[in-house]
């Protein structure tokens, strides 16, 4: 073989060596690259069937929780035998449930585990009837005024015209309802609705037909529908289930007027004169009252409810049916507070049927002035209602409400679903049901 050939050999068969190298170096690179995709999506596959029977099984730990909260509350509600402590077993698996009772309340709690996944889930079965309070105020065709330094946390909402002066401040949203609409004088953190908004400072959007001397932080929405108006949230008929249950703890007739001084539980009760509630008394609330005539809170008396009622509300109660154009008035004065039960949620309602700003007349169904406050809520559906000094609401609801000087209204979520005893009569009813685990 020649010199020549032989080194044309030599450099072909480098060639091919460095060619074979080559093409091995890029099967492993790809076999690496191959396995370990392979092992990623083992990987992910495997996450993914592990997460998978995960929600499985937490699902049969939520069905399983159910199914034992179910089986409680059936025998409550049917009146079967059933212990504080429960344990129901379903597919295998087990529910634990347990019932407390509270006052008019009772609470079913039942827990599961799958696979160490645990679901909880509770229900409320409560007697008595039911009221919700979507707004710290809600007033109706008399309409709602703001005086003097007068705060309002919350939204306020009428059926008539809002108005205000000097420095009254509302930090939700402010709503006039109906073709008559009308916001003036108002300052609002929140939004504005009216068919007509004047000399206001609305630091949120404005919805109206007319405007005018205002200035608006917000957007600027003409033209805007009317909203629509509203019914108060306690009707007639409730007001008549509390006084008939109060009726039926017995009734009062001397002395009268009614007087409280010392230290008393009361309720359910009906007075069948003038209530007074004077001195440093601490006033336990065991029930409704109703007392056919006027009521009037004087001095430091404490009023609280009774621990028994649990997350129950109570109403008290001035009705005197026979005259409630100039009776069935409330007054609360100096520095009388109110408690709940101990437990979040309860409130003492007060209530005035009076009905003399509806009929056109000048009598307050309820006045609250100085440093009135605590866990209570005031209402009077038919008549104006009053609010003066450092007085420290929840909530006020009436036909017109006037607020003066530094009086406060905190508006609390819960209010949206408040219970209230109605008596021993009627069995129970779901009052709240979700899970908490």
């Amino acid at each position: 073989m020649s010199t020549k050939l032989k080194f044309h050999f030599a450099i072909n068969h480098g060639r091919v060596q460095q060619s074979g190298q080559a093409m091995m170096l890029t099967v492993m690179f790809f076999l690496i690259v191959s396995l370990v995709i392979v092992s990623g999506s083992t990987a992910v596959t495997m996450n993914e069937t592990k997460i998978n029977r995960n929600i499985a099984d937490s699902k049969k730990s939520y069905f399983v929780s159910e199914a034992g909260l179910e089986d409680l509350a059936y025998r409550v509600l049917k009146n079967k035998i059933y212990d504080d402590t429960e344990v129901l077993s379903l597919a295998g698996h087990v529910a634990t449930t347990t019932v407390v009772t509270s006052g008019a309340e009772r609470e079913i709690v039942a827990t599961s585990s799958v696979s160490n996944l645990v679901r909880k889930t509770r229900l409320r079965l409560s007697t008595g009837a039911g009221a919700s309070f979507f707004y710290g105020v809600q007033a109706g065709e008399g309409g709602f005024i703001m005086e003097n330094s007068s705060f309002i946390s919350g939204n306020v909402f009428s059926n008539g015209p809002i108005t205000g002066q000097n420095s009254n401040l509302t930090q939700g949203d402010v709503i006039s309802a109906g073709p008559n609409g009308l916001i003036s004088g108002i300052h609002t953190e929140g939004s504005a609705y009216a068919n007509t908004i004047s000399n206001s400072s609305i630091d949120g959007d404005a919805y109206y037909v007319n405007i005018s001397g205002s200035t608006v932080g917000g957007t600027l929405y003409p033209g805007s529908e009317n909203q629509a108006t509203g019914t108060l949230p306690i009707t007639e008929e409730m007001i008549g289930e509390w006084e008939a249950a109060a009726a039926a703890g017995g009734e009062i007739n001397s002395p009268c007027p009614y007087k409280i001084k010392t230290d008393t539980t009361i309720g359910p009760i009906k007075i069948n004169c003038d209530l007074e509630i004077s001195g440093t008394p601490v006033i336990t609330i065991a029930g409704p009252i109703w007392v056919s005539g006027n009521i009037n809170f004087e001095n430091s008396s404490v009023v609280k409810l009774h621990s028994s009622m649990g997350r129950s509300s109570v109403a008290i109660i001035a009705d005197n049916q026979s005259n409630r154009l100039t009776s069935s008035k409330i007054e609360l004065q100096n520095s009388a507070q109110f408690q709940n039960s101990g437990t979040e949620g309860s409130y003492i309602l007060i209530l005035s049927q009076n009905n003399s700003a509806e009929n056109g007349g000048g009598e307050k169904a309820i006045i609250l002035k100085n440093s009135a406050n605590g866990d209570v809520l005031v209402y009077a559906g038919h008549g104006e209602i009053e609010l003066q000094s450092s007085v420290d609401l929840k909530e006020v609801t009436a036909y017109r409400i006037r607020i003066k000087n530094s009086a406060q209204i905190i508006y609390e979520s819960g209010l949206a679903n408040i219970l209230f005893t109605s008596g021993p009569s009627g069995g129970y009813s779901i009052s709240d049901w979700k899970e908490i685990k």
